[in-house]
């Protein structure tokens, strides 16, 4: 565990400024907490205006105080991360650099800055902790309730983290089989006829879904899985008739749905199944002037018990910190 100063002074030249130092007990976990070349440090100066410098485990930072304190709250969740086992990129340097400058941290060490206990999901090719607060309450979700809807912009992680509990749960038997479908509706493109058979002509719709599951499980396990029928994966049409009992079912981009065929979906879960509604309300590709099954869906369901409600922002984008900025110029435009 690092050694901190909870309660620096400011310093003494600059009235507006701030010097922090941390020590890290642990000397072999510094060079993959700073990260070649010390790229982390350099990501955490350019992201919060601050100024770090190392000396072997001891760090100084200086800068205004609620960006050196959210620094050193960024350094210690990723020591903490590291203690813990897990492994410390970019991508999750991004993550926590992100939920420490929520506001409602305050510049505190809190738990969710680092990976709360307990708040993993194991896979055969790795162990996924969240990256965001909304990411710690979907994940306690998708452990507990039978019913979730994960509602927000891409790259939130609401289908990475569905399809990662999913396995989990197939793998230690939890459940016997995996359905995963989406709406096979066009982004805005007409991309006339497919040649091949029924499964050429709506793979290209599902590819997100195959892109998860071999992220999870190695190659020959998902393909021997989809032959044995353990893993379906499927447009949403193809759900029609059927009692889907001892599964857990996803159903991804659900805000292309129409409300009947979102009734349809809702209404085949079965007993002993889990079942997780992913979508952004806000991104239909439906024709205009159709509603959007997913938005009917939240308006009519939501309060319901056993089903949760989980509603990320872009602030919950754990891809380029770009891709965040972006959603939010589109929403605030009004696209």
């Amino acid at each position: 565990m690092a050694k901190r100063d909870l309660a620096p002074g400011p310093d003494p030249i600059d009235e507006g400024r701030a010097r922090l130092e941390l020590e890290f007990e642990q000397p072999y976990l510094i060079g993959p907490l700073f990260g070649d070349y010390d790229r982390h440090l350099v990501m955490i100066e350019d992201r919060l205006g601050v100024h770090i410098a190392a000396r072997g485990s001891r760090v100084m930072i200086e800068g205004e105080p609620d960006n050196a304190a959210r620094a050193r709250d960024v350094l210690v969740g990723l020591y903490n991360r590291l203690d813990q086992g897990h492994d410390v990129d970019a991508a999750a340097v991004e993550a926590v650099i992100g939920m420490a400058s929520q506001p409602q941290l305050d510049g505190i060490i809190a738990d969710e800055v680092a990976s709360p206990p307990g708040v993993m999901i194991r896979t055969r090719k790795k162990t996924i902790v969240p990256r965001s607060k909304i990411q710690t309450a979907y994940m306690q979700a998708l452990g507990r309730d039978d019913m979730i809807f994960a509602l927000g912009p891409a790259g939130t992680g609401k289908t990475y983290l569905a399809v990662a509990q999913a396995v989990a749960m197939l793998i230690s038997g939890q459940v016997d089989r995996l359905i995963l479908s989406r709406p096979a509706v066009e982004a805005g493109e007409r991309l006339g006829f497919l040649p091949g058979d029924m499964k050429d002509k709506v793979d290209p719709y599902l590819r997100p879904l195959y892109d998860a599951l071999y992220d999870m499980l190695p190659t020959e396990q998902v393909e021997r899985r989809i032959a044995s029928g353990e893993i379906e994966i499927a447009p949403i049409a193809f759900m029609r008739g059927r009692t889907l009992s001892d599964a857990f079912v996803i159903l991804d981009e659900a805000q292309n749905t129409t409300p009947m065929q979102m009734k349809m979906f809702l209404t085949r879960f079965g007993m002993r199944s889990r079942m997780v509604i992913c979508g952004d309300p806000n991104q239909s590709d439906l024709p205009t002037g159709t509603k959007s099954g997913l938005n009917d869906a939240v308006d009519k369901l939501d309060g319901i018990a056993k089903l949760s409600m989980i509603r990320f922002t872009s602030a919950d984008v754990v891809r380029h910190p770009l891709v965040g900025k972006i959603v939010e110029a589109y929403e605030g435009a009004g696209a």
